[in-house]
């Protein structure tokens, strides 16, 4: 999938999303946001906020700010944002693979249902680490492939299919991690169906060895 695709078909959930998508997902979206422990202060990236069912979830005494390409689902974002007068919250459009801001600025980023569902899931995940600070956090919350030999070649039949409602089932944690600087220390499946992975990993980039802080 091209940007103008993904970006069309975002667009085109942005109405119905909470309703179809947001059931489904947000189970394990609450459990990924409550078990981040964030310390006051703390600064957070949510890459793909979409219609910021998030953004409710964090505490108040950290900042926030969220990043979508879909201007639809960041105007359902900003209507939250104001419902629940949520001051600490930024919201920009803004292309995950080319983001808009220096290097290590956050002390987290997170990033639900993301990772599969971008044209280059390699560029996005380079630029999460480019703006995490070396220790800090990068947390995804995600369906990766399974080991099942079976499962897998079922998962790499209907990715194609997928594809064209926005997302990729064929990903593998470790292809996504392969040659990067993280170090997973937390991986656990979330939500009845046991579907997606959460994944906490440390940014270890600049030589870091260092757990977040």
């Amino acid at each position: 999938m091209d940007l103008q695709k993904v970006e069309r078909v975002y667009s085109n959930y942005a109405r119905v999303y909470d309703q179809i998508f947001g059931r489904i997902f947000h189970e394990s979206r609450e459990s990924a946001v409550r078990n981040l422990n964030v310390k006051s202060g703390e600064r957070i990236l949510e890459v793909g906020i979409g219609t910021g069912l998030s953004l409710p979830l964090y505490p108040q005494d950290c900042m926030v700010v969220g990043i979508d390409l879909s201007a639809s689902m960041l105007e359902k974002a900003r209507e939250r944002m104001v419902a629940h007068r949520l001051a600490n919250v930024q919201l920009l459009r803004m292309d995950a693979g080319k983001m808009e801001f220096p290097d290590d600025s956050f002390d987290t980023v997170m990033a639900a249902y993301v990772v599969t569902a971008v044209p280059d899931y390699r560029t996005v995940v380079t630029e999460m680490i480019r703006v995490c600070r070396p220790g800090g956090r990068i947390v995804m919350l995600n369906h990766f492939s399974n080991g099942n030999k079976l499962i897998a070649a079922c998962e790499k039949v209907i990715s194609p299919l997928c594809k064209h409602i926005g997302f990729r089932t064929d990903l593998s944690l470790n292809t996504v991690l392969e040659g990067t600087s993280l170090f997973v220390a937390r991986n656990e499946k979330v939500n009845p169906l046991r579907f997606w992975h959460l994944v906490e990993c440390v940014n270890r980039k600049n030589g870091s060895s260092h757990s977040p802080s």
